[in-house]
């Protein structure tokens, strides 16, 4: 089986999210499932000043290829490279105009750069003859890709068979723009309405995406039926309630050979299950980098997020006062809005001693955090899958979340009684379940020594390896493909 893999970020050539974490791994394990496997993104500034960083060759194959169907004069070229760690070819579409600003996310126009990539990519693929099976999208920015396979490209023989998924990251984000992209696009009047792309008199790629891809997909179970209720769905949960015989969940995994508290060169002090003293140590260097009291028994609570209302950082700015009040130190890295980025650093400002508020993106001191905290905060207000939890359990640090999504699928609250469960949780959006959650938390970390180190223990060994993940993907190509008679 070949597959044609599509993202806007891949780590480690280009990483804003947990996109990039999932699109720079699940293709090494889909290789090892048998799956041949070619990435497809675009060749952002960041590509180009992370080759060294990560040690890998990047070489153009290809100049000057004009884009079909897109009424535009913007020529690409092609960029190749290996993903590191891995067999997989990645090809990068390159254009100095709709590519040339330093962040992944923005550009001349968002709306033309969707549609230039993704006519692009469908160029990209006939020109280097990869005969996918499938062609494999990711989000909105890639959306409109099987819309243009089966119109556009529909009595094409080179794609007749070509299956396409398209996997939903986040349904909060969908390419919303005016009607006049799609003159731009090339792509066909009868598009435009209510069975197509057209949503609330306006453009719509993600719904675009629903529409015309074979099977679609979200990053965890719980997430893929939640889409489907108004509370949800984001205006779009009618259209996915008609695709629902098409629409599966797949938890998302993380790569156990990169985040392992063994052997990760990025913390500390390296630890491994049989060897959890070596933990503190972690929280102990930690606490002098950020320059916090260094207190060996005080609780550490990490959080690293987006800044943003999704986050649920609402409810943590609500109770912080509260928090202070406990015996607690409370770290928290990441960039977003300036409301939160500002209203953080106030606490911090206002508790030094209990309070470290990092604003911005710094991948090492993430992963320190992940190793040197011992609890792990995510009160999303909805959460597609989150990697978060994962990276925190896998170092052992124990996850306080709103079972939602994702975080439902992956952390199971602690029962003393049967000492099985990896955390701790709630299920209302209201910011005194999340205190009442910590405070259990604490409990346990203060009071019940040896229930906190079952916690940790139970945490560490849940597999949450992309190992399973790829196998349900291969069954997931499998489906799309008998769409197309393969």
């Amino acid at each position: 089986m070949r597959v044609v893999f599509v993202s806007y970020e891949v780590f480690p050539f280009a990483k804003v999210g947990g996109l990039a974490d999932v699109a720079g791994t699940l293709p090494k394990y889909l290789e090892k499932q048998g799956v041949e496997v070619f990435i497809v993104m675009p060749k952002h500034k960041l590509v180009e000043k992370n080759a060294e960083k990560f040690d890998y060759d990047l070489k153009k194959v290809a100049s000057d290829i004009s884009v079909s169907y897109v009424k535009t004069s913007e020529k690409f070229d092609i960029y190749e490279s290996t993903l590191p760690g891995s067999n997989v070819k990645t090809y990068f579409v390159a254009n100095e105009y709709y590519f040339s600003a330093d962040d992944v996310y923005a550009g001349p126009d968002l709306g033309e750069q969707s549609i230039f990539f993704s006519a692009a990519t469908l160029d990209l693929v006939k020109h280097l003859d990869l005969k996918p099976d499938a062609i494999h999208v990711n989000d909105w920015q890639t959306a409109l890709i099987p819309v243009y396979l089966k119109t556009l490209y529909r009595d094409d023989p080179y794609f007749s068979k070509t299956a396409t998924v398209f996997t939903i990251h986040n349904l909060g984000y969908q390419g919303v723009f005016d009607p006049r992209y799609l003159s731009f696009s090339g792509l066909p009047d009868y598009v435009f309405s209510i069975d197509g792309l057209e949503f609330y008199g306006q453009l719509n790629f993600l719904k675009g995406g629903i529409v015309f891809s074979d099977v679609i997909n979200t990053v965890s179970p719980t997430y893929a039926e939640e889409i489907q209720t108004e509370e949800y769905g984001e205006k779009l949960d009618g259209v996915l309630r008609m695709r629902s015989k098409d629409l599966y969940g797949i938890l998302n995994g993380i790569d156990y050979e990169l985040y392992n508290p063994a052997t990760d060169r990025r913390i500390y002090v390296n630890y491994d299950v049989n060897h959890l003293e070596l933990k503190w140590e972690n929280k102990v260097k930690l606490q002098e980098e950020l320059k916090l009291p260094v207190k060996k028994e005080t609780a550490v609570a990490g959080l690293i997020s987006r800044l943003v209302p999704q986050k649920g950082l609402d409810l943590l700015i609500d109770i912080m006062d509260y928090l202070t009040l406990f015996d607690l130190q409370i770290v928290v890295l990441g960039t977003g809005d300036e409301y939160y980025e500002n209203a953080l650093r106030r606490f911090q400002e206002k508790y030094p001693d209990k309070v470290s508020v990092n604003i911005k993106f710094d991948v090492d001191l993430a992963q320190k955090i992940y190793a040197g905290s011992d609890i792990f905060l995510m009160p999303s207000k909805y959460e597609p899958c989150g990697l978060g939890q994962m990276f925190s359990m896998r170092y052992g640090t124990v996850p306080v979340v709103r079972y939602t999504g994702g975080l439902a699928d992956t952390v199971k609250e602690y029962d003393p009684q049967t000492m099985e469960g990896t955390g701790f949780g709630f299920k209302p959006f209201d910011s005194s379940y999340f205190l009442k959650a910590i405070s259990r938390a604490l409990h346990f970390y203060y009071r019940e020594k040896e229930q906190w180190k079952r916690i940790m223990t139970n945490a560490m060994n849940t597999d949450l390896s992309w190992d399973r993940s790829a196998k349900e993907y291969v069954e997931l190509y499998k489906k799309a493909l008998s769409k197309v008679g393969k």
